[in-house]
């Protein structure tokens, strides 16, 4: 989900983060007693671009306060009601068509990460079907990585049909929407560095990178400013300039979809916000040293070797074997 941005006078963002931090503790008890029902999409045509639809290179999560949102995928549909969580797997193309229901007006909130950040967005109905933001907080992070692990495992467990599954997912669910809740309590929304216009420009190229028109002139055109003005302002405070940013994230972006889907190099380049592949490729070896081939056989290869070190050190031998049964 796209949008713009505004700025709020300090009563009202306490409001909003009041809401969000009461809407994440009403999921975390449902959650406790096993009542808080999740939509989780099975993971099909990853990193594919598909008319309509989106994706990002991160799990997008959808807590649903009121009205409903429909969300269309390659393969399937879904409705996410008052009350429900929905996780979008990282690299899952899908729209999102939004409803009012009864006198309720369409309400939910989106947890975004990315780059040391969780993003916080409270989203409304702007003109019928498309939701777009209201209110937007973003707090530092650095475990974000520890955020996207518990949001991964809990779309690998939510599809699993294991004995313990239940019991798995309470106690993700749980670690996962408690950390949240505690970055939006005792966080710090003031991201140092990424302040103003610069964090926004890389909310706003996360959201749009696989879009092949986002460029310069398009953020500055979001932002309300020239692009003159906004590439100087982000060359200037973090000594990059904008177009290589964008660059940058693109080729990361190509990176996670080489190592962990079998799309065709062609079809990661245009996933990845690129309309020639040749130039894709150009691109990419500039950034990482190897073609993009290359790169794909060097990871595979490495997948493929035994693993190096020993399992078990004793005080006189080291033991490379994952062990045997003993005879009974």
């Amino acid at each position: 989900m796209s949008g713009h941005f505004l700025d709020f006078p300090n009563t009202l963002q306490c409001h909003h983060r009041a809401e969000m931090r009461d809407a994440l503790s009403a999921a975390i008890k449902r959650a406790e007693r096993g009542q808080l029902r999740l939509r989780i999409p099975t993971e099909r045509s990853l990193m594919q671009t598909h008319r309509g639809m989106h994706f990002h290179y991160k799990p997008e999560i959808f807590l649903q306060l009121q009205g409903r949102t429909e969300f269309a995928l390659p393969d399937e549909k879904f409705d996410l009601m008052p009350g429900e969580v929905a996780i979008i797997p990282a690299g899952q193309p899908h729209g999102e068509t939004v409803f009012p229901e009864g006198n309720q007006p369409f309400r939910n909130i989106v947890i975004g990460l990315y780059s040391h950040t969780l993003s916080t967005h409270l989203a409304k109905e702007v003109s019928p079907g498309k939701p777009d933001i209201e209110v937007i907080q973003f707090f530092d992070a650095p475990n974000l990585d520890v955020f996207e692990m518990l949001a991964t495992n809990i779309v690998h467990t939510f599809h699993q049909h294991a004995a313990a599954r239940e019991t798995v997912l309470k106690g993700l669910i749980g670690a996962f929407f408690g950390m949240i809740q505690n970055s939006i309590e005792t966080g710090s929304s003031s991201l140092n560095a990424d302040v103003g216009k610069i964090f926004k420009v890389k909310w706003l190229v996360r959201e749009q990178i696989a879009n092949p028109e986002l460029n310069v002139k398009k953020i500055a055109e979001s932002l309300q400013c020239s692009p003159d003005y906004l590439s100087n302002l982000f060359h200037r405070q973090t000594g990059e300039r904008l177009i290589h940013y964008i660059q940058r994230l693109r080729i990361e972006g190509a990176v996670v979809a080489l190592q962990s889907t079998p799309l065709y190099i062609s079809e990661v380049a245009y996933a990845s916000g690129f309309t020639d592949p040749a130039y894709f490729a150009r691109i990419f070896r500039k950034h990482t040293g190897e073609t993009p081939q290359g790169f794909r056989e060097r990871i595979d290869a490495e997948r493929r070797k035994p693993e190096a070190k020993p399992k078990t050190i004793y005080f006189d031998r080291v033991d490379y074997s994952p062990g045997t049964a003993k005879a009974v």
